[in-house]
């Protein structure tokens, strides 16, 4: 059994849960941040010009329980007893072990409760990560309802406003409720405070994805270009969720948006994806048969290119041999026959042109040579920015929930492995906060 480590990665010792009123902390206890209120221009909203600054409170982050399924699976599979150490961690020397956030351990993915702004102050100030985090997704409240509950139980996706359905524990309570004093104004202020912490973890080439709905997304642009600069935002990505609900005077709506923007965005870090390339025809309107001869496809293959599966066919299509910028324009040579370049130059050099020639790559038109490119010559396309395959492939286990393709992409084209991943609003079957890449804890 093996799992992901990254033994250079180290983080600040955190107190357990059990002894935590036990340590005097001696220094202060709120961290203090500042807008810029010059900026221009910019969204204004009830409140925001009374909010120039803002305190926010300097926790100790418990531990509260330690899991890694190696030491687990090593444990049952020992045929004798043995005393483990402590779900596999190396601990401190004794005089150490409660001497808390001074000394370094080893990297432990976490999950941790409490309202995300608390969470990464802490990090910030307590952990010393300023700086650190290389991806960030945050799938904040939507700011559409204003109700007070949020889903309790994965079981039940009837979530009430109700007294019966609140939950008892304050920490909950505080961390997830979606109230807001003055609506959206209280939405947008509770909202860019947290960008701005956000904005301080993210590394020189960081990203952010902001999750959202059409209804408030210019809203939530215009958020994140005061915190982050216009000049840093790098795109908008729509992306399928469901069948979408039925409405009254407008289409279903069946997309969400993710809003990407980057620390710096002349240094941002981008690893391209590519997915298989759909059978389509398209451009590919001609079909090679397996004696070399070439056919156009038909109207049955072309309204349904599934009928072109199982067949010992290869779709293609023709390309210019020609360019519009000035270069070689030295007549070629094809069957006999001297071919001059009606305008501009040759794409390909005297030897690449015969060697397409050979290959039976070129083809001769009535008053011009085309080159042959075939549908298989890419097995993969080039994700682009709107992703219409993303609907949940399994049931639902929240009443609000994001399909884990959204989140593995995301990661995936602005990380490398080892880089850490933080999602401050982790309500959904998805990712874990601060995960090293490429782990995906469900």
């Amino acid at each position: 059994m093996e799992d992901f480590r990254h033994d250079e990665a180290t983080r600040l010792n955190n107190p357990p849960a059990g002894i935590a009123p036990t340590y005097e902390v001696r220094e202060r206890r709120t961290q203090h941040y500042a807008y810029d209120p010059h900026l221009d221009p910019q969204l204004v909203w009830a409140g925001k010009a009374e909010h120039i600054s803002f305190d926010v409170d300097i926790v100790s982050l418990h531990i509260h329980e330690r899991i890694s399924t190696r030491a687990i699976l090593d444990a049952v599979r020992r045929p004798e007893p043995l005393q483990l150490s402590f779900f596999g961690e190396t601990p401190l020397p004794a005089d150490q072990q409660i001497e808390f956030y001074q000394h370094e351990v080893g990297w432990a993915n976490r999950l941790i409760l409490g309202d995300s702004l608390l969470v990464m102050n802490s990090l910030l100030v307590k952990e010393g990560m300023a700086g650190k985090v290389q991806c960030i997704y945050m799938d904040p409240p939507y700011g559409i309802k204003y109700a007070s509950n949020f889903q309790p139980r994965i079981d039940r996706h009837d979530v009430k406003d109700k007294d019966e359905d609140l939950t008892h524990e304050p920490e909950q309570i505080k961390a997830y409720r979606d109230t807001w004093q003055l609506g959206i104004h209280s939405y947008l202020t509770y909202l860019r405070d947290r960008l701005l912490l956000a904005r301080e973890l993210l590394t020189e080439s960081g990203s952010i994805f902001v999750q959202i709905n059409d209804e408030n997304l210019h809203l939530v642009r215009c958020l994140l270009d005061e915190v982050f600069g216009r000049e840093n935002f790098v795109a908008v990505i729509p992306y399928k969720t469901t069948g979408g609900a039925q409405q009254e005077h407008a289409p279903k709506r069946t997309m969400d948006f993710l809003l990407w923007y980057a620390r710096n965005g002349q240094l941002v870090k981008f690893r391209r994806l590519f997915q298989p390339r759909e059978l389509s025809t398209g451009i590919f309107t001609s079909v090679e048969l397996t004696d070399g001869s070439r056919r156009p496809v038909n109207l049955v293959e072309k309204s349904n290119p599934e009928t072109l599966k199982g067949q010992k066919l290869r779709l293609f299509t023709t390309l210019p041999v020609h360019s519009k910028s000035p270069g070689d324009r030295q007549p070629r040579k094809f069957r006999e026959n001297i071919w001059n370049i009606p305008a501009g130059s040759w794409r390909y050099s005297i030897n690449g042109f015969k060697r397409l020639a050979s290959a039976e790559r070129i083809v001769a038109l009535q008053k011009a040579l085309r080159s042959v490119a075939y549908f298989d010559d890419f097995a993969a396309e080039e994700l682009t920015s709107t992703w219409t395959d993303t609907s949940p492939e399994i049931a639902k286990m929240y009443a609000v929930q994001t399909s884990t393709k959204v989140i593995e992409r995301c990661i995936l084209m602005t990380t490398d492995p080892g880089d850490l991943v933080l999602d401050p609003t982790c309500v959904r079957r998805g990712t874990g906060v601060l995960a090293p890449t490429p782990a995906l804890p469900a």
